[in-house]
């Protein structure tokens, strides 16, 4: 936009007819450039749970939205909570367009405490957006914990099963220590999936996960009194599970750690690019997802399976990345620094 305005301040119609006609031959080449072509869609985390849905929805619409109507695959590449995926696309993944991986929640986080697993810098990475924000809970068994309250008292903390490191789960489930007074054993290695049935054979007593997750693959437990979400992390109580108190509510102050990361955590599961993908797929794709955003039939098979559609947007979730990168409190840091490896 502000070649047009200059160009135009300028009088020079010349250069703006050259840019107008860069423009549109980078479209075209863009619209040429997915015909009869692949695009993977690389969602970090087994086949089963939310992530997993979440990157076979995208697979399933996304395509139409493209010009050329490219042939779109789901492709998992499970690892070290999502980062072997993300690491892959950094420093392996040609800058071709011609693949989308899903980043986790909390990858960035792993990137201000300088993980030495992390190999990646997400301010370089283009973002395309995430479909939803996400609340996440602490759900427990009641044959041990009914409160939080239970928890602080207990001389054994509760065992609580974690994917890994970059997961919006494991780092609420750090956040609910630090913010409410609790200690949680967290056991990692635990796939979503696995953990509910962990929790279902007592092997785990809870875990941290989205409300929508429990509502949908889970309801049995909440309508049996089985299990209880002991608390949330919305600024205000999920319609979902009305019953379950914020952080703010059983806490006066929460601390710096909850205030930092919980607009973060709260955009679930990002999609981006490779670095150094050139602009004219960047555009194209960024382009491609928001037409899916409103796409009907996409929020509508969203409605039938109970996930909440609340959009984020590519540029809004670079601006915040690169904001966070720079501005993040240096007590929060070292929390992190202590808690990543």
């Amino acid at each position: 936009m502000s070649k047009f305005i200059t160009g135009y301040a300028l009088g020079t119609t010349a250069a703006l007819a050259a840019t107008v006609a860069a423009v549109g031959s980078a479209w075209a080449q863009s619209d040429n450039y997915y015909t009869g072509k692949r695009l993977s869609v690389v969602i970090g985390y087994a086949a089963g749970g939310t992530a997993d849905t979440d990157g076979r929805l995208v697979a399933q619409f996304l395509g139409k939205h493209i010009p050329g109507h490219p042939t779109i695959i789901a492709q998992n590449q499970p690892g070290a909570g999502g980062l072997a995926a993300i690491n892959t696309a950094y420093n392996v993944a040609a800058p071709d367009g011609l693949a989308i991986y899903q980043l986790g929640s909390g990858h960035y986080l792993q990137q201000l405490a300088g993980s030495s697993v992390v190999k990646f810098d997400l301010t370089k990475m283009p973002v395309l957006g995430s479909w939803t924000r996400s609340t996440y809970a602490l759900v427990m068994r009641t044959d041990k914990f009914k409160s939080i309250e239970d928890i602080r008292k207990a001389s054994t903390p509760p065992a609580i099963g974690t994917q890994g490191l970059g997961t919006g789960t494991y780092l609420f489930s750090l956040v609910w220590q630090h913010a409410l007074g609790i200690k949680l054993n967290m056991i990692p290695g635990y796939e979503s999936a696995q953990q509910d049935l962990a929790i279902e054979r007592g092997e785990i007593d809870g875990r941290t996960n989205t409300t929508e997750s429990i509502v949908r693959s889970r309801p049995q437990w909440l309508s049996s009194g089985f299990a209880k979400v002991l608390a949330v992390s919305g600024s205000e109580r999920d319609p979902l599970i009305p019953d379950a108190p914020t952080v703010r509510e059983l806490v006066a102050n929460p601390g710096a750690l909850f205030e930092t990361i919980n607009e973060g955590l709260s955009a679930a599961r990002p999609y981006v690019l490779p670095p150094k993908t050139p602009s004219a797929q960047v555009v194209t794709l960024r382009k491609a997802w928001n037409d899916m955003l409103g796409d009907q039939e996409f929020i509508a098979e969203l409605e039938r399976r109970k996930f909440k559609f609340i959009p984020v947007k590519g540029e809004q979730l670079e601006a915040f990345y690169r904001r966070v990168v720079a501005d993040t409190p240096a007590e929060v840091i070292d929390i992190l620094k202590a808690n990543f490896k």
